[in-house]
């Protein structure tokens, strides 16, 4: 049973001396990529090792866990553009500090040191950034600075990794197993935000056991309920799963049971007479489409014989 996943940057040095190429391939897609083509999609790699994780006191013994060090292409190539866009943006502030050295607001060593602090601390560039304040024979100051290319390839050989520490044993999950369930926690946590969302549960205070256990069990059917719905909908479309006429501008999204009963929510059920069977007034070709999926037979709605 997955007790708990933790994700931490852990030191870059264990990263920066991992093997890429001894690492596992992890047959996992995520959903942002099935329509892309396989060999433009994010792809992951596993090792494993034993990481020490010291105790709450300084005379605990430390515990021993597994630890899934996880390299994601995604990540790398997010890391990478993330990195670019700082440094260009610390270059352009660096230029322009450059420019107005020997000015009225950069004409001391000071004043420049500060400039050069702002950019630093803004831009996080402390670690890479060299510069150098001289003056000339006039007393005028000058700047001059350039990246760290050492410390820049350490940061590129780092990017894309990640740790996962889990109690699972090796019988019971391998790595690439870990990061799977990993990546399903995605799922969890959006139920809760549909427990505390469109169920819109809130604190009820009662006074005996069996009454919390009831209510428990009544909220936990709602919200399988609720699951339930969305999937039978993402089920009947097939495919990616996508349709249009949830949000406006008829875009194609995968539906959410939030937005399905938010459409369905304004159904009416219209009774002519005793005699005639009820009818289910439908206003939109979106809620049509929707018990179609259901499957749901909108002109025969249950109706008590009596």
């Amino acid at each position: 049973m997955l007790r708990s996943y933790y994700r931490g940057d852990g030191d870059d040095t264990v990263y920066a001396a991992l093997d890429l190429d001894a690492a596992t391939v992890v047959d996992y897609t995520p959903a942002r990529d099935e329509g892309i083509p396989a060999g433009a999609r994010e792809t992951y790699r596993v090792l494993e090792d034993i990481h020490l994780l010291a105790g709450p006191r300084k005379n605990d013994p430390p515990l021993e866990v597994r630890r899934i060090l996880v390299h994601s292409t995604g990540n790398a190539k997010g890391q990478q553009r993330a990195r670019e866009k700082r440094l260009a943006k610390a270059r352009e502030d660096l230029d322009r500090l450059q420019h107005s050295v020997g000015g009225r607001c950069y004409n001391t060593a000071e004043k420049i040191a500060a400039g050069i602090g702002v950019i630093t601390k803004t831009r996080r560039v402390a670690g890479c950034l060299h510069t150098e304040i001289t003056t000339d024979d006039a007393g005028r100051p000058a700047l001059a600075w350039h990246f760290d290319e050492d410390v820049l390839q350490a940061e590129a050989a780092v990017d894309g990794w990640y740790a996962l520490l889990t109690t699972l044993t090796p019988e019971q999950a391998g790595p690439s197993e870990v990061l799977r369930r990993h990546k399903d926690q995605g799922t969890v946590e959006r139920r809760y935000g549909d427990f505390k969302g469109p169920l819109a549960v809130t604190p009820v205070f009662v006074q005996d056991n069996k009454r919390v256990a009831a209510l428990i069990t009544v909220i936990c059917l709602a919200l399988l309920l609720f699951c339930l719905i969305e999937s039978q909908v993402r089920r009947a479309l097939g495919g990616d799963q996508k349709m249009r006429g949830i949000y406006p501008g008829n875009q194609r999204v995968r539906p959410t049971g939030r937005m399905i009963l938010y459409h369905l929510s304004d159904l009416r059920l219209r009774v002519t007479s005793a005699t005639d069977p009820p009818v289910i007034a439908i206003t939109r070709g979106t809620q049509l489409h929707l018990l179609d999926l259901l499957g749901l037979e909108p002109t025969h709605p249950r109706w008590p014989e009596t």
